[in-house]
């Protein structure tokens, strides 16, 4: 939602992609704490004196009262009535009902005043934590977001350069967020996503929005607990348009055609009040050499200790040899013997078996390991590392299948 076209207006036409988020459900087994990031790269922690403006080295505006693609009501504006430090460590957001300067929207004469920042002209970034830790405003016809455009959105066009919607909130949901993608082929009401929801309301008290964000993969969090990942694998063979810098949006919206409009139980002013928000690189990419234990204390294994290609992956006694000694890559792969870990034939079914294979870049080849649940995952195929027939023998055969959280799909990386 830059400037023409207003990329996250044109993201949601009408109200049906509420219906359409709500019937996309958070992963089964996927309810785990988020693993530790890398180090930290760009944060803005909201020090600045109570009604100090953002720091403009970090952060910059739109401005205007266009309706934004989304009929939006609100005029955004750079005033510190609509976006200033509490002097207590935090940015505030500010949305108004008032025009203090006779503001015109596409409507006619505004009638509320608002904020939108973003760092497309200070800070772009592919891959990591972007996270931001928030206290939302209430009320119906309020619309908060922390979202993320592509940095070619003036050459590319929205939605080719694609959106990651880490946290948006409509007031009549007082207790859910939605995290959303959109991209050619599944932008505005085909944008593929999923809600999450808490008891209470998420205008009660601060929580945590987060995404980690790898090559094809990215993995959204409340307060650290993940509850969606998407892959190319979710797109029904469109283009995956989120390997490239991203820039970050925050942006309080007053009305629209999802959230619908304020009412007489709408009251003003609302606001969005920011503690931090801060961006980490991906973990370290190279971290050495280890093994990987999983069911039955067994080690992930290369048989015979053979560099053939097609040479199996298996399970077998731990015994510190270089055939279980694996390292984990910034490029997605783990690598043994100088080969890397591969789905046979780049197979993305159940029971494709995983080999040693010569290094090709591949989705075949690409991996990410969540501490927190012990998932091993194929982000190509959104599945994940598995002993065939939940067996310890030795030799058994390892393969992807559907994330279950079952014992014989955890691993520890020692």
């Amino acid at each position: 939602m830059v400037s023409t076209p207003r990329s996250r207006a044109l993201l949601i036409i009408g109200t049906a992609l509420a219906a359409m988020i709500a019937l996309v459900a958070p992963m089964a087994g996927t309810a785990a704490a988020a693993p530790a990031p890398g180090p930290l790269v760009w944060s803005d922690e909201f020090n600045g004196a109570a009604g100090s403006a953002v720091d403009s080295s970090k952060w910059r505006f739109d401005i205007g009262g266009s309706g934004w693609g989304n009929n939006e009501q609100q005029y955004y504006t750079n005033s510190t009535r609509n976006a200033a430090m509490d002097g207590s460590g935090n940015l505030v957001i500010t949305a108004r009902r008032e025009n203090p300067a006779n503001y015109q929207c596409h409507y006619g004469t505004c009638q509320y005043t608002s904020a939108r920042l973003l760092t497309s002209a200070t800070f772009t970034r592919a891959y990591g934590r972007f996270e931001a830790r928030m206290k939302l405003p209430r009320g119906q016809g309020i619309w908060p977001a922390f979202w993320m455009l592509g940095n070619d959105i003036g050459s590319a066009g929205w939605p080719n350069s694609g959106e990651i919607d880490i946290m948006e909130n409509i007031g009549r949901e007082p207790s859910t967020v939605h995290g959303t993608i959109h991209g050619p082929g599944y932008s505005g009401s085909g944008g593929i996503g999923a809600p999450y929801s808490i008891s209470g309301a998420f205008a009660d008290a601060f929580h945590t929005f987060a995404v980690d964000w790898s090559p094809n993969l990215i993995i959204w969090y409340v307060d650290g607990v993940e509850y969606q990942r998407r892959t190319p694998a979710d797109l029904g063979g469109n283009r995956w348009v989120f390997d490239h810098p991203f820039f970050m949006i925050m942006n309080v919206a007053v009305g629209g055609y999802w959230p619908g409009y304020p009412d007489a139980s709408t009251t003003f002013p609302q606001t969005m009040t920011v503690d931090y928000v801060r961006v980490y690189a991906p973990p370290s990419g190279d971290t050495g050499g280890g093994r990987i234990t999983g069911f039955g204390g067994k080690c992930v294994d290369v048989a015979g200790a053979a560099t053939a290609n097609g040479t199996a992956v298996q399970l077998w006694d731990c015994n510190g040899t270089a055939a279980q000694n694996w390292t984990w890559n910034s490029d997605g792969s783990v690598r043994a013997l100088g080969k890397c870990m591969d789905v046979t034939s780049g197979s993305t079914a159940n029971g494709a078996q995983v080999q040693l294979y010569d290094c090709n870049g591949t989705g075949a080849q690409r991996w990410t390991y969540n501490s927190g649940t012990g998932q091993i995952v194929n982000p190509q195929s959104n599945k994940c590392l598995d002993a065939t027939g939940v067996s310890s023998a030795n030799g058994t055969r390892l393969q992807i299948w559907d994330c279950t959280g079952g014992a014989n799909q955890r691993w520890t990386r020692t």
